[in-house]
């Protein structure tokens, strides 16, 4: 197994279970203690866990795991939900794209839609996520407007207010929201209050919003308020959310659909 094929699993084994052991880890990775050790280590200077005496914790509740390790997490749920969301967005529109790995499922469901793959434009796609833009970009019958912005390591997302300036110009006729926290009451949030910032606006600049989230994300909360639920028009989610799940976010007047 390669160092970065070590680290992706370590970083996802911590985030599920909160805390690693060096023996366990290593007897489930099928290398050496020492290499631990060393990965968890290496991983520590970097500040993506804390290392204790025989293993590693998360940094708490502000955690925040960088894009690049978190896309095997609940991928075939949000591949549903992805798909799902796809399946609202009629030829023509123009879409907004939040970053996040769900959302990113989203642009690769749309990529290959078959009432998508001509047109001129058959969308237009405004996204602050390089690598949504990247995978989109080679897609001659999308127009991809990105916003630009100071370009934050952890999600591929551009902040600031060069991206600001961009989004206070253009009017958007859906707006898909990645969240890491959406809650009934207090609504969907963000770790990074520069990213819930943007993501506030390109949903202000929306005719409808759509939160795309798999199961794990409901009922929680985080750092950065982005908006509040009745700014959201429609929820996607997976099957295993539970329906007092889905009636709490019904009674508010949001639409939830299934995958």
């Amino acid at each position: 197994m390669s160092r970065d094929a070590r680290w992706k699993t370590l970083l996802e084994l911590l985030v599920e279970r909160g805390r690693l052991d060096v023996e366990e880890a290593a007897a489930e990775l099928a290398v050496s203690a020492a290499t631990i050790r060393r990965d968890l280590d290496q991983l520590a200077e970097q500040q993506m866990l804390v290392r204790t005496r025989g293993g590693a914790v998360v940094h708490g509740v502000s955690y925040e795991l960088p894009l690049r390790y978190k896309t095997a997490r609940h991928a075939s749920e949000k591949q549903r939900v992805a798909k799902a969301v796809a399946d609202l967005v009629v030829p023509g529109e123009a879409v907004g794209l939040t970053g996040g790995t769900t959302t990113t499922e989203v642009a690769r469901a749309l990529a290959v839609r078959a009432d998508l793959t001509s047109g001129s434009p058959a969308l237009t796609v405004v996204t602050n996520a390089l690598n949504i833009a990247n995978e989109l970009a080679v897609r001659p019958q999308f127009k991809i407007v990105l916003t630009g912005g100071v370009a934050r390591a952890q999600s591929y997302e551009l902040v600031g207010p060069l991206a600001d300036g961009v989004l206070r110009q253009i009017t958007l006729d859906v707006a898909v929201l990645g969240v890491v926290a959406f809650d009934a009451e207090h609504g969907a949030a963000a770790h990074d209050e520069a990213e819930a910032a943007v993501n506030r606006l390109l949903c202000e600049r929306a005719e409808r919003v759509i939160v795309a989230a798999d199961s794990s994300k409901l009922g929680g909360r985080a750092f950065a308020r982005i908006c509040a639920t009745e700014s959201v028009g429609t929820l996607v989610t997976d099957s295993a959310v539970t329906p007092e799940t889905v009636r709490r976010f019904e009674e508010t007047g949001l639409r939830v659909v299934v995958a």
